[in-house]
């Protein structure tokens, strides 16, 4: 199977032009919950691919407006390629989104179209247990801490997700990055982020933030809510077990629209299981 055959084509691409602001990407980002979005310019020449701007620029780089800025250089691949190299790419490169370029911008392949390719028994792998996929490291957050905090907490993980405990260290849920894009707002002139630090004398550490609002979020441009994670998080998250196949988790994947599957053992958290996990099958 070659990347032509999983590749949505370019006249079904959302691309955002040159020159362009935050906002112009924003609004894809948050309505259709892309992960990124291609960048292109016109030219005498044509349409050029320039690069792929995606919602942690957006959020990392808050006081940036202008996309020439924001955007990225990533890896390309071409409509000929076969989904396992695409896969090793991905892989390699920690690449969600892959531009399919041959002088121009032909279309784009992301993690999902090799999900898909897995779920529907179009690559070889998909017997293999997802057990020895899994990754043992799992970023938790506890179900009360503001959002604020517990987008830190992804941030710093550098991970798309965060197992929500509760207050017996249960899972309860799970916070991904979009649904913390879902509920950011743009806001203009915030010159003004304050002291977002708690005071020492607090109960909990992150009162003073709580107190400081969006404030602690290091932007003067994105707004974070404050309220608990248990507001914004999808609880009682699907689930995977060691002996289900890497095809079942892409059927499981794509049935929930999820990017992860926490790994159970019993009714214990043990592992979790990204989507780039299982393209380390093919």
């Amino acid at each position: 199977m070659q990347v032509a055959d999983a590749m949505t084509p370019r006249s079904d691409v959302v691309t955002v032009e040159l020159p362009g602001t935050r906002d112009d990407a924003l609004e894809y980002l948050q309505e259709r919950t892309f992960s990124s979005i291609p960048v292109v310019k016109q030219t005498d020449e044509g349409e050029q691919y320039r690069g792929l701007v995606s919602r942690e620029d957006l959020i990392e780089n808050p006081d940036e407006d202008q996309l020439a800025m924001l955007m990225r250089e990533v890896p390309t691949t071409t409509a000929e390629t076969s989904i396992e190299d695409l896969a090793r790419l991905m892989v390699e490169e920690g690449a969600r989104r892959v531009p399919v370029v041959d002088g121009e911008l032909e279309g784009i392949v992301t993690i999902t179209d090799v999900v898909r390719a897995i779920a529907e028994g179009d690559v070889e792998g998909g017997d293999v247990e997802v057990g020895g996929l899994a990754r043992e490291d799992v970023n938790t957050t506890y179900v009360e801490t503001p959002l604020t905090v517990a987008e830190r907490e992804i941030a710093y993980a550098n991970v798309p997700y965060a197992i929500v405990l509760d207050e017996e260290a249960e899972m309860t849920g799970i916070l991904t990055e979009v649904d913390v894009l879902e509920v950011a707002r743009v806001t203009e002139g915030e010159d003004d982020i304050g002291s977002s630090i708690a005071n020492e004398d607090d109960e909990w550490m992150w009162e003073g933030i709580k107190a400081v609002g969006n404030r602690y979020f290091p932007t003067r441009n994105v707004e974070i809510p404050v309220e608990p994670v248990r507001e914004f998080m999808s609880a009682d998250p699907e689930t995977v077990r060691s002996a289900t196949s890497v095809r079942e988790a892409a059927q499981e994947m794509l049935t929930h629209d999820v990017e992860q599957l926490p790994l159970v053992r019993g009714d214990e958290l043990s592992g979790i299981v990204r989507d780039v996990d299982l393209l380390r099958a093919l």
